[in-house]
């Protein structure tokens, strides 16, 4: 009897320290993938435009833009579907917000706005949408304010997801396979100890 006691008394114990282990790696696991998602869901996000995305309007004045937390150094180019610029000036960004001045009255067609700012957390963001504009009566063709700034060089991507967070993905990409793996490695590990001394 006391051999009896003795020996399920020393599989408790073994079945204890397994599942310890077990939810110990996977702690880790869940403490990685918190950590390493709240960044990323940090990140600044495109809420808001005027004109709206794929919209039909009339000629805008300028071009505003609503974000999801105040951003700085703001870029924004307007071009219609020759490739041509349409914007006066530099934009100002309040916040949340960017304004970007419009130059005179567009003409009628299809138009592209191009934006990135640094968001709160010092990473770049970009993107873009398209809009029509319907109803002008300026002729076709490019037509600037005459205090127009020059308009730097954008290379505008069509996703507003940060460019900081895609470079990120990859590093924190293997440290959650790695620790997954320990979790599983250990559970496996348990498993067989508790197999072993069961058939000894």
């Amino acid at each position: 009897m006391t051999f009896l006691i003795r020996t399920a008394l020393i599989r408790t114990a073994l079945i204890r320290t397994a599942l310890i282990r077990t939810a110990a790696a996977t702690g880790a696991v869940s403490a990685v993938l918190a950590l390493t998602a709240a960044p990323a869901s940090a990140h600044t996000a495109l809420r808001d435009s005027d004109p709206k995305a794929k919209s039909t309007v009339e000629s805008p004045t300028q071009i505003t833009l609503t974000y999801n937390q105040p951003v700085t150094i703001p870029r924004v180019i307007l071009t219609d579907d020759k490739g041509e610029q349409h914007t006066s000036g530099t934009p100002k960004a309040v916040d949340n917000k960017v304004t970007q001045p419009v130059a005179g009255t567009l003409p009628n067609g299809d138009y592209t706005v191009g934006w990135r700012v640094v968001s709160a957390d010092g990473h770049p963001v970009s993107g873009s949408f398209t809009f029509t504009v319907k109803g002008s009566s300026s002729p076709a063709g490019i037509i600037r304010s005459k205090d127009a700034a020059p308009v730097p060089t954008l290379t505008v991507k069509m996703t507003t997801a940060p460019a900081a967070a895609e470079d990120s993905g990859g590093s924190s990409g293997w440290l959650w396979i790695g620790l997954i793996a320990l979790a599983v490695a250990a559970a496996a590990g348990a498993g067989s100890l508790l197999k072993r001394r069961r058939t000894g």
